[in-house]
């Protein structure tokens, strides 16, 4: 491995040692660098199906900084495109998601079908086009690669990617923990939210698994949960987790390769999940050691840009790096296709509670990276040391708490809750570091 990456990512585990270069965070070079060496050659997450479920549904998406299009055409295949005008170059919608049987240029007017089909060029008879103009390609650019899982749908530039199933190797056991809560399936329940952090991209991927800064950075949350579950009141009603019970809980974190981890908590107070409140019908369906791992904590992150929360609310949240400085987030509410009114008001009030802007710990996280990024700019600390967390206690495999439920991870850990593991980040800069390398190839060090 070149001696300029190896510096800005040293993992020497046989010495106890692993830290990240600040560079890694601040520098505007190697942000350009990700978006070609990572996000570009790597799957990436678009959307989820339910967005496109119906023939002519579309989405508008993002690989790094190059704008994507995923389509479902009238037969009902899914396609992934650049969103790109194959005349001039516009943006074909700017549209977030919709139904359209056409994409209709709005600089010219060349438009297309769903399924990238050039349909027509604008008053092409009276253009005097040469006669080779009518053998050239000039339907939409396909992705490279297009697959789902579970109804994840991720995309990549590169058609040098591992099939998706072999790229979510064993966090996939825990995508299923998601997706196998509903009966009749999983639904986005209607809404989103999305916003910009004046912060790099990868506070967010770590964040998405930190149980560490829990107790600290979301301190007024866990006074605000504590005092009105004390009292008779309809805020007391909302349910959220009463942190005084999780403090003595057993947990654990989970490395995957290719750049996924995850921590879990068993969850002290199941009962105030909206999933618990058909907890019978559940069990009979998923068994009682399955049942019991949805209702635990486990945030999963599936790297460069996707993250499943099931703690306070089930969340999906999808990071778009902008630049160096600046990342936007998109917001999820996940449901149980069909669940009970009471359970999808409960869920929603949650999600409010915690996940939503205008709740009581985003800010917190936003406000923080924005801290860390205006601290990292003092560059003559050199190095971050947040990776030690647990590293006397990870093993190779699963342990035994992740292997009773099937997953099978490439190393993992279970301890007290005041563990506050950071070990599952470890995963996310080694994959960082191998997408990297060919950037630095022949580079003096």
């Amino acid at each position: 491995m070149n001696a300029i990456i190896d510096k800005l990512v040293v993992d020497r585990p046989e010495d106890g040692l692993f830290k990240v270069h600040r560079d890694v965070f601040t520098s505007p070079e190697i942000f350009d660098l990700e978006m070609t060496h990572i996000f570009e050659r790597t799957w990436v997450f678009l959307a989820f199906e339910g967005q496109v479920a119906r023939p002519n549904d579309y989405i508008a998406s993002w690989i790094g900084r190059q704008p994507v299009l995923v389509t479902r055409d009238k037969a009902g295949t899914l396609h992934g495109f650049l969103n790109s005008c194959r005349h001039k170059g516009a943006r074909l919608t700017t549209r977030e998601c919709g139904n359209s049987r056409l994409f209709v240029c709005p600089y010219h007017s060349w438009s297309y079908a769903p399924d990238g089909k050039l349909k027509s060029v604008k008053d092409k008879s009276t253009g005097h086009l040469p006669p080779q103009f009518d053998g050239e390609d000039y339907d939409l650019a396909p992705l490279a690669r297009l697959e789902s899982y579970r109804g994840l749908i991720f995309g990549s530039l590169s058609a040098d990617v591992p099939p998706l199933a072999d790229y979510l190797g064993g966090a996939r056991a825990l995508i299923d923990l998601v997706m196998d809560q509903g009966a009749n399936g999983m639904e986005l329940v209607p809404g989103r939210t999305v916003y910009t952090y004046g912060a790099n991209w990868k506070m967010q991927v770590e964040n998405g698994m930190d149980p560490y800064h829990l107790t600290s950075a979301h301190q007024s949350f866990m006074q605000i949960v504590t005092q009105r579950n004390a009292r008779a009141s309809d805020l007391s009603k909302i349910r959220s987790r009463d942190f005084s019970r999780s403090v003595g809980a057993e947990a654990g974190a989970l490395q995957f390769s290719h750049g996924h981890g995850a921590v879990w908590i068993t969850n002290m107070t199941p009962e105030q999940k909206p999933l618990y409140d058909d907890i019978e019908a559940l069990v009979a369906r998923v068994g009682a050691h399955r049942a019991q791992w949805m209702l635990n904590f486990r945030n999963l992150v599936l790297f460069p840009n996707v993250q499943l929360a099931d703690s306070e609310s089930l969340i999906l949240r999808v990071i778009r790096p902008i630049d160096v400085n600046t990342t936007e987030m998109r917001m999820f509410s996940l449901a149980p296709i069909g669940e009970p009114a009471e359970s999808r008001a409960l869920r929603i009030r949650q999600h409010e509670d915690f996940f939503n802007v205008s709740g009581l710990a985003t800010p917190d996280d936003t406000a923080i990276y924005e801290e860390m990024q205006a601290g990292l700019a003092a560059t003559g600390a050199g190095y971050q040391r947040g990776y030690d967390r647990g590293a006397t206690l990870l093993g190779d495999g699963a342990d035994a708490a992740a292997a009773g439920a099937g997953i099978a991870a490439d190393a993992s850990l279970t301890g007290p809750f005041k563990l506050q593991s950071e070990m599952q980040y470890q995963p996310i800069y080694r994959e960082w570091k191998r997408l990297m390398a060919p950037a630095f190839e022949g580079v003096a060090a």
